[in-house]
Formats: C-alpha cells, structure tokens, sequence
C-alpha cells in the first residue's frame, strides 16, 4: 500500500511550494470539463476523453455531484466517482476532483433535493429587502455540518478506492462561493452577529478588537461573509482530509467591474480577503483565481505570492491561453493550468456555442475568451515543451535563472533583463486575432549559453553599459526538449543568426554568444 510520504502532497523545496505525486515533481496540464460532462459516465466515455487525447494533458478537472452522491440523505453512491477514476486511468490521466457541495457560482445548484426543498432548516440567504436568493447560508451550521459529512466519506471513498494508484491528485472544495446581488446575509442570524465583536479567532489572528463596522468599516459586510464562508469551507474540508489528506483549495470568481461586493460574489475568496481566508481556512493550501477577463498576466501576478502558490483551475481558452500558460509555468512556478471547457478544444470550432452575450455581460466576461480557433494546437504544444522541460525547470528555478516574460496589455512592446554577463531586450509582436501573444523564457544554462523558449518574439543581447565590445552569436541551435534534457536540431549559424525570432507556434534555441 501507498505510505503517507507517497501520496500527493505539496511539497517546498528551495522555498517554492510543489506539487509532488507518487515522490516526484508534478506539473498539472490540466483542462476543466463543463459542469455536467461528468454526471453521465456513458457521455464522459463517448464525447469527453476523446476530445482530449491529443491535448497532451496529464491531468483533468472533473465536477463530482452531491446531488448524485447523496440522493437519499444519510446513504451515499460512490459508483459514479469511481466510475470516473477507473476511466481517468485507462486514459492515463490524473483527476482533480471539483467538490460540487452547497455553492456553485455563488448558488446552491447541487445541493440534494432533500435539502433543497427544506428551506426552513437549510435557511437561505436574506437580502436586506427580505428576498431570499437561491443560495443557502454560510451561517446555516445543518448544512454545513451535512456537506462537511458528505465531504468525508467521499475522501474516504476515493482513499479506499484510489489510494495506491493516486489518480486522484487534489480536490477542489465548492466552486466561486459568495453571494451574488447582496453584499452580506441580511437574515436574522446573520444580522445579529454582524452586530457583534469580531470572532476571537479572527481577532486574534489579524490582531485586532472591536465590532465588524469598527474594525472593517467599509469592508465590514465583505469581510463579515468572508469569514463565514471561510469558517463553513474550513468545517468541510478538515473533514475530508482527515480521512484522506489530499491537497485541498478552493477557487475565486474575481473582483471585478463594477467592483461593489455583490457584483461579484460578496465573501469568496478573493485577493482583498485573503487574510481573512487564510487565517480561517488552514486546511486549505490556496486560493485560485478564475480568470476570464482581458488582463490574465496582471490576475497572475497577484495571486502568486509567497504561501498562496499558484493554480489555474479555469481560465480563458482562445489562443491567447498558450502565451499564459508558458508565463505561469516558467514565471510563478504554477502547480496546475486549467483552461475551461477543456472537450470543445477537440471539437471543430463553428460547432461550439458561447454563452449567451447577455449572459457574458452579465459575467463581465471577455467574448473572446470562448474563441478556440486555434487553441487546441497551440496549448497542446504548449504543453508538450514545458512538460519535457520539468527537470529543468526545478533545477534552475532554485537558481533563480529563469528570466519570463508576456505581454500584459497593447501598450506593453517588450521586457528588458540584466543577466549576469549580458543585458537581453525582448520585443513584443503586435497582438493578432486567432495566435497568442508574446510570451517566453530564457535560462542562464552559463553567463554565456542560454536556453530560450517562446513565442511572438525578438530577443536582442547586449553588451552592458560602458562596455567597449560588441556581441556575437557563437551558436545559435534549434532543438526541442525530452525529458529534461535538449536534443539539438539545426545550427542556425548562417543569416538567421542575425535575429532571434520566435513565431506563433512555440519554440526553443540554444544560444551561445561571445564579445569581441
């Protein structure tokens, strides 16, 4: 049997967080299914995994249903769990398993029957009108307490079923919590103890004291529904991990225009709570963003920091993904890169409908976010090099001599570097419809040899400031990657020499340079 020290764990080493699967390294290229894909084996056999099989992915985010699991309350049905776990293994895949518990995009879509149709003991949440939305309240402790033993005996489940094998790598714990339309819970519990002290946990870990108004004052209601979801997800996701301590997280919908708490969904975990998330939520080893809106690179930027290591579980899937899939990888050292609706990159590009524009507007979600021209052959690519490149990858980024770049915005043409012999200029190809855009590495094999991957780019060498000397390319190599370890092509010793130049489609260079 798998020991402790085998199962999926992060890991840190060298002060990055990792993720680890059966003792080594794991980088998850992932793609997440659309939200009912799973409830039907038969649809998931015939339709899904076929669509990805030449995604090069090593990894699929995959929903599991409480509704299903727990049709009559107190008896539970694993068999559609296991049925996707023995799948996930023919297809030589691992599962990230998405916990569709009490919230699902800020609603209580995939609670039991039972459940829903008690609205008295599993009480809803209240706007300050009196209107009860369709989603059950963090404060609700029966409900809580159900989903938090539902939880458990699926952990149980997949550690009986999976634990040796390790198909199962994570799990998602409940889907872009909050509350949507209201800024807080306005019912009677609720009410009252917003009138109250700060809870002493909270208090005590923020070091602070007084009322909620006093202490958060305009953020009082944001920051009061943060704690409860955090506090309700933490009583569910203990649960499960002490029967089966897989990495466990959850995810954001972001805070985005028009901004106010309630546009997007008041109290989930996003980055302005995280404070209160993280103090609440221990068993939860980091927040996610999803990220459908233009400024993916900026969004990266801000959730990877020390002690929230990064994970992707949505994201854009036009061909824009690839460039941030490279960036996160070889940039913020992300754990998992999930874009949505991951089956239709498989499927031809005019048979795929996008969600309503009412809807998109709705969502303040990029239309062209859902544009897949493209995406299938650049993000399998994609995936492909960084996953021959994971040896060396954990090697140099320990070294810090991994140098990334995108582009951010169209007023952002290019990145300057200070290596340690040599200075590097990147410029930027104008954004085009249907190909991502500029994105790439470079790693300082030696002062003067480097490995380069990327797309959409110029990268120019130059001597440093003061120096009296010109630069030269002793040799400039194409290749690929294998295992870690790179397998030369031609030597491009002749013109192309003049340019460093990488297209749409990703690539990699071996380059050597002198001074004279």
């Amino acid at each position: 049997m798998n020991n402790q020290k085998s199962r999926p764990e992060i890991r840190t080493s060298q002060g990055i967080q990792t993720l680890y699967v059966k003792g080594k390294p794991f980088f998850a290229f992932a793609g997440e299914v659309h939200n009912s894909s799973a409830s039907d084996l038969v649809y998931m056999e015939n339709v899904v995994w076929p669509a990805l099989r030449e995604l090069n992915m090593n990894s699929v985010i995959v929903p599991v249903y409480w509704e299903l699991i727990e049709a009559q309350e107190g008896i539970f049905d694993f068999s559609s769990v296991k049925g996707l776990i023995e799948q996930a293994r023919k297809e030589q895949k691992h599962l990230i398993l998405l916990w569709f518990g009490l919230w699902k995009n800020a609603e209580s879509m995939y609670v039991p029957a039972w459940m829903k149709q008690d609205s008295e003991k599993y009480f809803r949440v209240e706007t300050a009108s009196g209107e009860k939305l369709n989603s059950i309240s963090p404060l609700c402790q029966e409900a809580v307490a159900k989903d938090a033993l539902a939880f458990k005996e699926l952990l149980k489940a997949i550690r009986e079923f999976d634990e040796e094998e390790s198909t199962v790598i994570m799990v998602q714990v409940e889907n872009e919590i909050g509350l949507l339309g209201t800024d807080r819970d306005y019912g009677k519990q609720a009410t009252h103890e917003i009138e109250q002290l700060v809870p002493a946990d909270l208090a005590n870990a923020l070091e602070v004291s007084g009322t909620w108004q006093e202490v958060f004052a305009q953020q009082a209601n944001e920051s009061f529904m943060a704690y409860h979801y955090a506090k309700a997800v933490e009583q569910i996701a203990s649960a499960g991990a002490k029967e089966y301590p897989l990495p466990l997280y959850t995810n954001a919908w972001l805070k985005q225009y028009p901004w106010y708490p309630g546009s997007y969904p008041s109290g989930g975990p996003v980055k302005e709570v995280h404070p209160i998330w993280k103090a609440i939520a221990p068993s939860l080893f980091t927040l996610a963003p999803d990220i459908y809106v233009p400024y993916v690179p900026k969004v990266l930027d801000e959730y990877a920091y020390e002690g929230n290591p990064l994970i992707i579980p949505e994201v854009r899937k036009d061909a824009v993904t690839a460039s941030y899939c490279l960036y996160a990888f070889t940039k913020h050292n992300a754990i998992c890169y999930s874009p949505f609706g991951i089956e239709e990159f498989g499927m031809p590009p005019e048979s795929i409908q996008a969600p309503p524009m009412e809807v998109m507007r709705a969502l303040n979600i990029d239309p062209t976010a859902f544009d897949i021209a493209g995406s299938k052959e650049y993000l399998a690519k994609t995936y492909e090099v960084i996953g021959n490149m994971v040896p060396l990858l954990m090697e140099y980024r320990e070294k810090g001599k991994i140098y990334s770049y995108v582009k951010k915005d169209e007023t952002d043409y290019g990145a300057f570097f200070n290596l340690s012999d040599y200075d590097l200029q990147v410029s930027y190809a104008p954004r085009m419809e249907r190909t991502p855009v500029a994105s790439g590495a470079v790693i300082e094999l030696e002062p003067n040899k480097f490995l380069v991957v990327g797309m959409m780019s110029q990268l120019t060498f130059k001597a440093k400031p003061g120096e009296r000397v010109k630069v030269e390319m002793l040799k400039y190599e194409e290749g690929s990657f294998s295992e870690g370890e790179w397998v030369p092509g031609r030597v491009l010793n002749g013109d192309e020499k003049m340019v460093v130049e990488l297209g749409d489609m990703i690539s990699c260079a071996l380059l050597e340079l002198y001074k004279y």
